[in-house]
């Protein structure tokens, strides 16, 4: 049986070994490490992770399952992203991870939290429900990027997530604003239509504004507020 440290100890082998990796190689072994044992995160500003994903998919591998924190506060582009992500992509399987409460129930029971305490609601929206999700798995694949803000700066190609209890894998870490933008031009990637409108950081709609010019993607997110996490990624 494979056990946690035995997990943890292929994240830390592979944290040195990949750490050059590009992302089609870091897929390519996470699909040959895992299998169907792993899940890849999207929150649906747009499908670059996900095709790249796909593409890497080997032909054992039927399908791939896409993670999709289900929120209930999301802008109707972002659902209709992810629903057209499911059309374009046979292979993916939508997994929509909800919350425990509806959110009228959550407001019946402690008011609009996304404005008196975002954290403890992208805690319970967001946080326990990626927890719940992810202890079905041994391995999920982020797309965060090291460019998207100075608390992203370190951001290794694999890692052991300790909160999460599994192996992380952020195959895109090292990619410029350059190299994530030519790639969706040179392939066609579907992207969430507020992105064209400013919106460079994409989250929940209460909570998710257009950066000012010169500030990085996410300055955007809870603005005007010191919070810049949601608490899935540190």
């Amino acid at each position: 049986m494979t056990t946690t440290t035995d997990f943890k100890k292929v994240a830390e082998q592979a944290q040195e070994e990949l750490a050059d990796a590009t992302a089609a190689e870091a897929l390519a072994w996470t699909a040959k490490t895992f299998g169907d044992d792993f899940i890849v995160a999207s929150n649906m500003q747009d499908a670059v992770l996900i095709d790249l994903a796909v593409k890497a998919k080997p032909d054992s591998l039927e399908t791939i399952d896409v993670l999709f924190l289900e929120t209930g506060y999301h802008f109707a582009e972002t659902i209709g992203t992810r629903d057209a992500v499911e059309l374009t992509y046979p292979a993916v399987r939508i997994v929509n991870a909800e919350a425990g409460q509806p959110v009228a129930d959550q407001e019946a029971e402690f008011g609009l939290l996304n404005k008196t305490d975002p954290a403890q609601c992208c805690f319970l929206r967001k946080v326990v429900p990626l927890r719940n999700t992810l202890a079905k798995y041994h391995a999920w694949v982020t797309g965060v990027r090291r460019v998207d803000a100075p608390t992203r700066a370190d951001t290794p190609i694999v890692q052991w997530d300790d909160r999460n209890g599994l192996v992380k894998i952020n195959p895109i870490a090292a990619w410029t604003d350059d190299e994530f933008n030519g790639y969706i031009a040179a392939n066609g990637i579907l992207e969430n239509p507020l992105v064209s409108e400013g919106y460079l950081s994409i989250g929940c709609a209460p909570c998710t504004a257009k950066p000012l010019p010169g500030q990085d993607a996410r300055s955007g997110r809870w603005a005007g507020l010191a919070k810049t996490e949601c608490g899935l990624h540190g």
